[in-house]
């Protein structure tokens, strides 16, 4: 008798073993659990919509990607050089021209064609011909590599470049042959600073990067779910600097040099806090900031942002980070142009950054001028000739 119990005991057990072990799927349907990660929702708001399909004025774009993002395309180039014609995109800047005879490759995929729709920024050579995983073999550290560098970006100004741009890598990736951080305000850079000053070359500047991105990835983190995608943007504080003393290192590097043009890539870096990036702006007559991929970050705060750009109006350039899909692109006319309410920052039906949605500044006709484009003239006075050329060419 005993046995038999143990056996049925055992047979009921092994039966509800499946029921046990299935996966509940956590899809929300009929009350369950959700996954953030499947969260899709359509919002209910019945409020006035514009989709503009271009920009009210010509626009320069001061931030793209057109090496990385592109992979030296051709097809892909007359692609969107047909998409900046039909968005009123006059220039797209490249940041990513390096030196020498990349600089000469990079020219020759984006000027052949279109030389008056581009213009390229070189980037500095830290690695020369040193192994990656070997920091004692990076030109960076071997003597007078400053000077060398200010006679590099000599060459590239040579060639037609018209800035400089400085990568994230720069305080969060470079290290020194102790295997600490390169620092951002290192003394060694100096002359690449100076020299930058002295040719009239911009140097636009990525430091650090979302706040979000510096705290412990946890159930308050805002940007959880953009984290648990990408752990490897997380920069925990046991092996990374924090960004208040990444954003101060820049900052003394721009009060060192105040001849030298410096733009503050991603609203400097800080699109949380434009208290902040007001007194740096106060603070620094040789600062400009440009908003690419953040109006995400600006489109949820649009009082406090279009106040900032009403009293930054000439300080401000536009920027995408692109080149991106159509629908990407159009959004940005969206936050600038129109007091729309609650809509996308992104084409991607779950958003890419932050888990919400944006709002319109309408900034008044001449604000947008200047932010399209003055501005960035009166950075990049060279580009008055091509953006002349845009505004005169035959339809």
């Amino acid at each position: 008798m005993r046995k038999t119990f143990f056996v049925a005991l055992a047979m009921m057990f092994t039966l509800q073993i499946p029921i046990l072990c299935q996966e509940v799927a956590l899809d929300g349907s009929d009350g369950r659990d959700l996954s953030l990660g499947l969260f899709r929702p359509q919002s209910m708001l019945k409020v006035k919509e514009h989709h503009l399909r271009q920009a009210k004025f010509p626009v320069i774009d001061i931030h793209s990607h057109f090496r990385y993002r592109l992979k030296h395309s051709k097809e892909r180039l007359d692609e969107f050089v047909k998409l900046m014609d039909r968005h009123n995109i006059a220039i797209c800047v490249s940041l990513d021209g390096k030196l020498d005879e990349d600089f000469a490759e990079h020219k020759e995929y984006l000027w052949t064609k279109y030389s008056n729709r581009f213009a390229i920024f070189a980037n500095i050579d830290w690695q020369g011909s040193g192994v990656e995983d070997d920091p004692t073999s990076w030109d960076c550290h071997r003597p007078d590599f400053g000077r060398r560098m200010a006679k590099a970006l000599a060459r590239a100004k040579s060639q037609g470049a018209s800035g400089l741009k400085v990568f994230k890598q720069l305080g969060l990736g470079h290290r020194n042959p102790d295997g600490s951080l390169i620092r951002i305000d290192d003394p060694r850079w100096d002359p690449i600073w100076e020299t930058c000053g002295r040719l009239k070359l911009p140097v636009i500047i990525h430091v650090a990067d979302p706040a979000a991105f510096f705290l412990k990835i946890d159930n308050t983190n805002e940007r959880w779910e953009e984290l648990h995608r990408h752990p490897e943007w997380s920069f925990p504080t046991d092996r990374f600097p924090d960004r208040e003393s990444l954003l101060e290192a820049r900052n003394r590097v721009i009060a060192r040099h105040p001849q030298t043009t410096f733009i503050g890539a991603h609203m400097a870096n800080n699109p949380e806090d434009l208290a902040a990036v007001a007194e740096w702006l106060d603070r620094y007559p040789n600062l400009y900031v440009e908003f690419a991929s953040r109006i995400g970050e600006l489109g949820r705060q649009p009082y406090t942002a279009r106040k900032f750009m009403m009293a930054y109006q000439d300080r401000i350039l536009f920027g995408t980070d692109g080149p991106w899909p159509e629908r990407r692109i159009s959004l940005y006319w969206r936050f600038l142009e129109t007091y729309d309410e609650y809509f996308p920052y992104s084409e991607k039906p779950f958003p890419p950054q932050g888990f919400w949605n944006i709002y319109g500044i309408g900034l008044p006709d001449d604000v947008l001028r200047k932010i399209y484009a003055e501005n960035a003239i009166r950075v990049l006075p060279q580009l008055r000739e091509k953006i002349d050329a845009f505004q005169t060419r035959s339809p």
